[in-house]
């Protein structure tokens, strides 16, 4: 097993934190709220997260075309994962921008 500087192993590890952050921000009952992390704090997580899955798939393509011991198939997980994560950021920002439209077309 190669160590952790592998791509697709630390893409993994940094999937799992940013689910594991997401879950502890989460209230664990309807109404209570938690205190250990802004709204805007978990956005700007999740964005930095985005960016160091692009920048591991980045580094696992050159790796691949240099030929420096790359396999492919770590290419292709890296990118898929980093594929996967910008699709999941849009659809946020999709739906996001979907509530504020329908805020700002409420009458009060």
């Amino acid at each position: 097993m190669q160590p952790l500087t592998n791509p697709v192993m630390a893409s993994s590890a940094s999937a799992t934190n940013f689910s594991s952050s997401a879950a502890a921000a989460m209230p664990s009952s309807p109404g209570q709220a938690t205190a250990s992390a802004p709204f805007s704090d978990l956005f700007t997580n999740a964005i930095g997260q985005v960016n160091q899955l692009e920048d591991q798939a980045r580094v696992a393509v050159d790796g691949l075309m240099a030929g420096t011991g790359v396999d492919v198939h770590q290419a292709m997980i890296a990118t898929q994962k980093a594929s996967m994560a910008f699709e999941l950021a849009l659809a946020i920002r999709n739906k996001a921008v979907q509530a504020y439209q329908q805020v700002i077309g409420m009458q009060f």
